[in-house]
């Protein structure tokens, strides 16, 4: 019979069923492996007390505190007529900060009795906010005695006491409790690190990172020990992507070279601009790659209208005039229709092969999307199958099996983090040899980002904006503060429209959902309400605007719910002149290109990230005129929310707000898992402070895979390798 090995035992059989089941399913700790991955987020020093003036709020926290002030009161309520309800106030500090915990009901006894003034305790709750002022319900406590009286204090080794990540069913001290028991199995961990690399860079082995992580006697053992985990972490995921970038280099693909004085030459004679330098340059390294007879895998990140459609274009075209087709993949149909517009307005007769009065060296651009006729569709899967189209726009229509190609030579996928991997990889099908891939995103990725998430593509960025793009200012509009400020962005929409431009409002819904609020059963505590009511929605927003403050102007709206016909043709008139205000959703985020939109109001603008917010914002100020973005929110000025939106108002640069965004959402997981609530694959690493570890990682992964592509001689790194890639992972980093 095979033995488990230690780190593999199931938790259930060492710690029990019932903690086992909450482990699971809170923490998502399966193994042993598992829970000795699960670091502390930071430590105590048993003198020294947290800050409490620092507390997150909505978050669930463990302090070590000692008691200041314990109060009983007793008061009448429905269930208690004759004053018999009791709660317990008991106010702790640590010297930074005050914060008050109460405890109600039957739940006062316990408390009432050890909670004494000069007791020290860990004491474990989310924090919430009641009379403007911090508290912690019913919080868990554990209480601190003297050094060896009591085992809770024997517990944690040493002078640091570590705080893990916890949640309400099962708090840090029972966590460090868990901890303790796996603990002698951390000696079995296998190391994914080759000997020569641990040792050239003096970091300590595995068994003693684990050790030390978890009950450090120094501080100096925490770094030991992070310094050695992150490199593990950096290290295995480098060597996933260096694999992936092996693999595709071994790919055969059809060079696709551009002939001299063909349809590229035809397209650069009538624009009626020169490139950009950085235009240039991007373009270089992409014809430089579409030339080799591996299939490019390039990234081309860069601003909201730097210029990427152009270069993407131009890349298009090459491939047309080498013989091959083109296909670009959009996110949503009404970005498929205005790119479809937009390179067809470019090109002009270039546009029109096989038509009257097409030029000499014209191809057919097609459009294909869920919505067409059928007569449509039928004549765009044609001249797909015959060649007769070079270059085809689409929504994920495109990736049918229907869809067949003549000789699919460029993929360009618009805004990649739209699309699953199944759907590029099913485009990427329908070529004879693997085609030539192109991703653009406008959401900038901070360089060690795009190593980690995009590290098996290569990297083009665009950061010069073309002449003649205007300024956008930005202000925050805090409603609730200051509803003078509301009435002020109105004011100013009008003062837009009345010098000849137009406006949009985004709102976070569109209306006219199921889902009503008042139909919930549970009545929300008046704390609550601010926070919980539901998005603005375009319907109501709309029409509340029609009447009230931007009465006489015409405003429209736009929804992904919309039929696609009508879709369109509210974006003709908006883009004709015709609607002064689009009131819209985040339809409107990628790639809609109107000049005259001056203004941009952000309804709830709290209730979006920081990249959707940048994003927005490039829509205004997309002609001679400047631009104006006011993110309107009733967020208090000390929340989280508020100062994300102070960061997007103070500046325009999309690689700085890609790293503030990135800091705020640190927990989420670079590999891709963020939205499901998977644990992050990233324990350690920070993707933004640990710019030098993922960049010398991925070095000596690249030399690690170049010598040894199946890794046979490090079994150690192939285990850590197949822990990492679980199937949705694998699937993610098989983006190209």
């Amino acid at each position: 019979m095979d033995l488990v090995p230690a780190l593999e035992e199931p938790l259930k059989k060492v710690l029990g069923p019932a903690t086992a089941k909450v482990m699971a399913e809170h923490l998502g700790l399966h193994t042993v492996g598992d829970l000795l991955h699960h670091y502390p987020r930071r430590y105590e020093e048993r003198g020294q007390l947290t800050h409490l003036a620092d507390l997150p709020m909505d978050e669930h926290v463990t302090v070590v505190a000692q008691v200041d002030d314990a109060r009983l009161l007793t008061f009448a309520s429905a269930k208690a007529p004759r004053g018999k309800g009791q709660r317990l106030e008991v106010t702790i500090t640590d010297g930074s900060g005050r914060l008050k915990l109460v405890f109600f009901g039957n739940g006062v006894h316990k408390p009432h009795k050890e909670l004494l003034p000069g007791t020290r305790a860990l004491f474990s709750g989310k924090v919430s906010v009641f009379n403007r002022r911090l508290q912690l319900a019913h919080p868990a406590y554990e209480l601190l005695r003297g050094e060896d009286a009591d085992e809770t204090v024997g517990t944690w080794a040493g002078a640091l006491i570590p705080l893990y990540p916890a949640t309400a069913k099962l708090e840090s001290w029972k966590i460090a409790k868990a901890v303790q028991t796996v603990l002698p199995s951390a000696q079995e961990a296998v190391d994914p690190l080759p000997g020569p690399l641990q040792e050239g860079r003096g970091l300590v082995s595995l068994p003693e990172a684990l050790l030390k992580i978890h009950r450090p006697h120094t501080k100096a053992d925490i770094e030991d020990a992070r310094a050695r985990l992150k490199w593990d972490e950096a290290f295995v995921l480098q060597v996933a992507l260096a694999r992936r970038r092996h693999a595709d280099s071994q790919l055969p693909a059809v060079a696709r070279k551009p002939k001299q004085d063909g349809l590229l030459t035809a397209f650069d004679a009538k624009l009626p601009f020169t490139l950009t330098e950085g235009q240039q340059k991007v373009s270089k390294e992409i014809f430089d790659d579409l030339a080799t007879e591996h299939p490019m895998h390039r990234l081309l990140q860069g601003e909201v209208g730097s210029g990427k459609t152009m270069v993407a274009l131009r890349a298009m075209l090459a491939v047309v005039d080498a013989g091959g087709q083109a296909a670009m993949l959009a996110p949503t149909e009404v970005l498929a229709q205005q790119h479809h517009r937009s390179i067809t307005e470019m090109m002009g007769e270039l546009a029109e092969g096989g038509m009257l009065g097409g030029a000499e060296d014209s191809t057919k651009v097609v459009l294909l999307t869920g919505s067409m006729g059928a007569a449509g569709r039928r004549q765009a899967l044609l001249d797909l199958v015959t060649g007769e189209a070079g270059l085809v726009i689409g929504t994920h229509a495109l990736i049918e099996d229907k869809v067949q190609f003549h000789d699919l030579g460029l993929v360009v996928v618009d805004e990649q983090h739209r699309f699953g991997v199944e759907q590029r990889d099913a485009l990427r099908g329908k070529g004879k040899q693997p085609p030539h891939l192109l991703v653009m995103t406008a959401t900038p990725i901070p360089r060690t980002v795009a190593m980690t998430v995009f590290g098996d593509l290569d990297t083009s960025v665009l950061d010069q904006l073309p002449a003649g793009r205007s300024p956008i200012a930005s202000h925050v509009v805090p409603a609730a503060d200051k509803p003078h400020f509301l009435s002020r962005a109105w004011e100013r929409v009008r003062e837009e429209v009345s010098n000849g431009h137009q406006a949009y409002v985004v709102c976070p819904r569109i209306g006219d959902e199921d889902d009503d609020p008042k139909k919930s059963k549970k009545k929300p505590s008046p704390e609550d309400e601010a926070e919980k009511r539901p998005p603005l929605a375009v319907l109501e927003v709309a029409d509340q605007l029609a009447r009230g403050p931007l009465q006489g102007l015409k405003v429209e709206v736009l929804h992904g719910r919309m039929p696609p016909d009508d879709k369109d043709a509210v974006m003709r008139r908006f883009a004709a002149g015709e609607t002064h205000v689009l009131v819209a959703t985040t339809v409107i985020e990628v790639g809609v290109n109107v000049p005259n939109a001056t203004a941009m109001v952000i309804m709830d603008a709290d209730r979006f990230g920081v990249s959707q917010l940048h994003q927005l914002r490039g829509r205004v100020g997309r002609g001679s005129a400047a631009g104006l973005c006011l993110l309107v929110t009733e967020m208090p000025e000390a929340s989280p929310a508020r100062q994300r939106l102070t960061s997007v108002a103070s500046t325009l640069d999309g690689f700085e707000l890609s790293r503030i965004d990135l800091e705020q959402r640190r927990e989420g997981d670079v590999l891709g898992q963020a939205q499901s609530g998977a644990r992050t694959s990233l324990r350690m690493l920070a993707v933004i402070d640990d710019e030098d570890v993922i960049a010398e990682a991925r070095e000596e992964a690249t030399a690690v895979v170049a010598a040894d592509p199946d890794l046979d001689g490090l079994p150690g790194l192939r285990t850590a390798l197949q822990a990492l890639l679980d199937e949705e992972r694998e699937q993610y980093l098989d983006k190209g």
